[in-house]
């Protein structure tokens, strides 16, 4: 049964929306961040039309901002202009992460060997923006320069890969920030691989560049899977993806079932 957030409306920190064409983006930037902290829950039941008078804005680009959300896979949309923020999902993680090892280690690949002065230096400002806001506790910020610093780790990626790494980078942040609520102590550890990844790239290190990225981001996704409780089989695509990105004999992985994955210090991402 969906939650009813109507009467929590008044609790909320309506930001003001201005009165452009980026309206809705502005609108599902605000509601998505929601739904990712998990200051709306899933299971919670968002209205339409009482959202759109909430924030003063027209029903058009707050229909268009939940069309994004959903797209995202973010809520399910019915047809009484009301929708579902989703639950999270074993099955997606494997699908989301398992897709996203295999391209984003691909990309990583292309780029090795082949960054400028100019997105070298990026790269290092953007882990240091990272660990500036991690000391900060702006989370908001963290997470634009994190994605940055993966855009730049595959540069080199023309469309439509580049388009497609972005896209499943995005469908996982919600994962990504489940994982770092519930497992506080694990950005060391990530800046850590992210600074390995960034020295790959630099030395020209094709394989191991890509075999890192695949390690990282698995990470996530077996701590993620681990808290939700899953079984092996939810985990297989990650496996065969991992396999393959670092030429890993299947089943050669360690299982992220119940009892057989848990935190470790290992980092999230």
């Amino acid at each position: 049964m969906p939650v009813r957030t109507d009467e929590g409306y008044e609790k909320l920190s309506i930001p003001t929306f201005t009165k452009t064409r980026d309206t809705s983006d502005q609108i599902h930037a605000y509601l998505r961040h929601l739904i990712i902290d998990e200051v709306l829950p899933a299971g919670s039941e968002l209205n339409q039309a009482e959202l759109a008078r909430r924030m003063g804005v027209s029903r058009i680009p707050m229909r268009e901002a939940f069309r994004m959300l959903q797209q995202e896979g973010l809520i399910d949309v019915q047809l009484n202009q009301r929708a579902v923020i989703r639950e999270l999902d074993a099955h997606e993680v494997d699908d989301l992460y398992g897709t996203r090892i295999a391209l984003e280690s691909l990309g990583v690949r292309i780029t090795s060997g082949h960054l400028t002065e100019a997105e070298d230096a990026s790269a290092s400002t953007l882990l240091q923006l990272m660990r500036d806001s991690v000391a900060s506790g702006d989370m908001a910020a963290w997470v634009a320069a994190h994605r940055r610093f993966h855009s730049v780790c595959t540069i080199r990626a023309g469309e439509p890969l580049a388009r497609l790494i972005l896209s499943y980078s995005e469908r996982t942040e919600r994962y990504l920030r489940f994982a770092q609520l519930a497992h506080p102590g694990a950005f060391g550890s990530a800046e850590l691989e992210h600074q390995a990844i960034l020295d790959a790239l630099r030395s020209g290190d094709a394989a191991r560049g890509g075999a890192l990225m695949a390690e990282h981001l698995s990470h996530t996704a077996r701590i993620v899977l681990a808290d939700l409780g899953s079984t092996d089989e939810a985990g297989s695509t990650i496996t065969e993806a991992l396999a393959m990105s670092t030429g890993a004999e299947t089943g050669t992985r360690p299982g992220v079932g119940p009892g057989r994955a848990s935190f470790d210090g290992r980092p999230i991402d």
